[in-house]
């Protein structure tokens, strides 16, 4: 059987490029561990001379990708704070969405949704979040469109919410359902991290409706569009929760 050939392929140069997409550490032990294009075809079973053979071999060098991540993130390191001198201002909208049709959501008659393997699954308004202890933190957002911008950020840590519903913190995932239509989700040890907060705030102000009001979840450890707003829902499971760009083939760890 003939096997097609994309014009322009350079088997060595796709295996160079998937090398890219992680970061600096998980970089090195890729390149390292697949040093050859031979290794990654041993690992798909196909060749990369016809498309659907490039998308499986793409597939496993981003779950190879995850699997690497994962085991490089640490719960103790913190991503870099900055100070107030740093800000980004002004601080750039970014949605798959224009600016102008951002959710507008009705504090009044806002509830998120608390489900899963939780043992309180009551819906909990804005006035009750706004009774939590908060953090503050500046923080650099780094988008994979190849921008980053520094803001301030307030509210109560993932963490003591997640204990505060009896969440079952030896669950995989934490997923999150937004007001316009976003889902994403978090891996289990990056939820707990105590830089991942419930955003309220925004330089000290009520979080604006452009930045993810009434809530968004603020996760400086990974890129931005692991970074929901408008959040209504958050759910604790052991089944892969996919999410808006990571079922479109973005990598689903994506951590900085």
């Amino acid at each position: 059987m003939l096997k097609r050939t994309i014009p322009g392929i350079d088997t060595g140069l796709l295996l160079k490029d998937a090398g890219r997409l992680l970061p600096a550490p998980s970089r090195r032990l890729f390149l390292r561990q697949m040093a050859g294009l031979g290794s990654l075809l041993a690992l798909t079973g196909c060749s990369v001379t016809d498309s659907p053979s490039a998308e499986a071999l793409l597939r496993t060098v981003s779950s190879y990708n995850d699997w690497v991540q994962a085991r490089l993130f640490s719960p103790d390191r913190l991503a870099p704070e900055f100070s107030r001198a740093e800000i980004t201002d002004p601080f750039p909208f970014n949605a798959f969405y224009g600016e102008e049709d951002a959710p507008e959501v009705d504090a009044a008659d806002w509830q998120l949704a608390v489900g899963g393997l939780v043992d309180d699954k009551s819906p909990w308004t804005l006035d009750r979040l706004n009774t939590l202890p908060t953090r503050s933190q500046i923080t650099r957002h780094v988008c994979i469109e190849g921008w980053s911008a520094i803001g301030e950020w307030s509210g109560p840590p993932l963490v003591d919410f997640l204990h505060l519903v009896g969440a079952d913190l030896s669950a995989r995932y934490v997923g999150v359902r937004c007001e316009d239509r976003y889902v994403t989700s978090l891996d289990m040890p990056t939820a707990l991290h105590a830089q991942t907060l419930i955003v309220t705030k925004f330089a000290g102000k009520t979080l604006p409706r452009k930045y993810g009001f009434p809530i968004k979840i603020r996760v400086p450890t990974k890129l931005g569009f692991k970074n929901p707003k408008h959040v209504n829902e958050i759910w604790v499971t052991n089944d892969y929760p996919g999410g808006f760009w990571e079922d479109q083939g973005y990598n689903w760890f994506s951590g900085l």
